[in-house]
């Protein structure tokens, strides 16, 4: 990571969602989910948090590295339907090492539908997919 990344730096992302970031799409395999109403689903929604920190660390990270989500503490207070825009506004709290603090908002055209923090590590690309592919193959025992 670059000395550069402080905490106070900050991120807008917009989004319009589509009808396949509703309910009904996170999980095909799910009767339940397949039965509920089209709104932007919170899994998504944790989703498109992630994207907006992603975005706001991505000038301060070097080549070889990459951001991963560790914690996600957010309410999602009001549906939004398929068609309307989502703005995430995402604030560094604090920079502790390779881990990162985030503050999140997130607001529909008239509400606002999420609020709450993030937590990321930034891990070098190499070492990362070394760890999972050693992991996998334990799996396969």
């Amino acid at each position: 990571m670059k000395d550069t990344l402080a905490a106070g730096i900050a991120h807008t992302l917009k989004f319009r969602v589509p009808p396949d970031k509703t309910v009904p799409y996170l999980y095909p395999e799910a009767t339940l989910f397949q039965n509920m109403p089209e709104v932007f689903a919170t899994g998504f929604m944790v989703g498109f948090i992630e994207w907006a920190c992603m975005e706001a660390l991505a000038p301060y990270l070097e080549e070889d590295e990459r951001s991963v989500g560790t914690m996600i503490n957010v309410s999602h207070n009001a549906a939004t339907p398929p068609g309307m825009e989502v703005t995430a506004e995402v604030r560094c709290l604090e920079v502790n090492g390779k881990r990162t603090l985030w503050e999140i908002e997130v607001h529909d055209e008239v509400d606002l539908i999420s609020k709450g923090t993030h937590e990321r590590f930034t891990v070098k690309l190499e070492q990362f997919s070394a760890r999972l592919k050693a992991k996998a193959a334990a799996g396969r025992r």
